[in-house]
């Protein structure tokens, strides 16, 4: 049974979540403050954390950030703020996914078991490509013998054109692959934000990229070859 955090201090819409999630089935920890939030970390292995923004004791978008210095846990933004900058923000903070208040539960539990869906490991033992190494089954990317720490939608992002090198991937097809079975409820901007935050950890030179190219107008390729051992 998979684990959630639910972290909201609206006490009611707290009880809904926490209802319509249990009734999918999964096992629910609800926290209503960040302190709470950091207990149930301590205590619990969470598969996937529903974070608001704004909280009594701070808000989430730092609480991602101390979150990501010691765990990949997929992490959902709740938000009243629905402006371009503050969905960056959140994504940019490392960040799976988000989704503005107020909002269908339907939707909500569509994000979260696609999120969850896709969070499945590969077989393979290693991809080598150029000067980086990937571990699917592990989700550990090393370069020049150095591990880089990526998100959970970042090794997903990094697995798919892995897999898929020297191909043009459209935006459409990352967007139905890593958020949603037909690429609804999600912003065409999630993927560009995701490929920058990418480039920025693995390209020597991001303004000038080696393995992820932009083919302007379609989408993204892995510019370099792959083999996988």
């Amino acid at each position: 049974m998979k684990k959630i955090l639910l972290v909201e201090d609206d006490q009611s819409l707290n009880r809904g979540i926490n209802f319509k999630l249990t009734k999918e089935g999964y096992k629910v920890f609800s926290a209503s403050s960040i302190e709470e939030a950091r207990e149930n970390l301590r205590e619990q292995e969470i598969d996937l954390i529903i974070l608001d923004v704004t909280l009594p004791d701070g808000n989430g978008f730092d609480f991602c950030q101390e979150i990501r210095q010691r765990r990949n846990t997929l992490i959902v933004f709740l938000t009243a703020c629905d402006q371009e900058v503050d969905v960056v923000t959140g994504l940019d903070m490392g960040g799976d996914d988000y989704i503005t208040k107020p909002f269908s539960l339907t939707i909500l539990i569509s994000k979260i078991n696609a999120l969850l869906r896709r969070n499945i490991p590969s077989a393979l033992g290693k991809i080598i490509s150029k000067d980086l190494e990937f571990f699917p089954e592990k989700m550990v990317l090393i370069k020049k013998g150095k591990e880089i720490f990526l998100s959970k939608t970042e090794l997903k992002l990094l697995t798919y054109l892995m897999k898929n090198p020297q191909q043009i991937i459209t935006k459409e097809q990352l967007l139905s692959q890593l958020w949603d079975i037909d690429g609804c409820f999600v912003d065409p901007n999630t993927v560009a934000v995701n490929v920058r935050r990418l480039r920025e950890k693995i390209e020597d030179d991001p303004s000038n990229p080696l393995y992820i190219k932009t083919v302007r107008g379609i989408g993204y390729t892995w510019n370099e070859g792959c083999h996988a051992l």
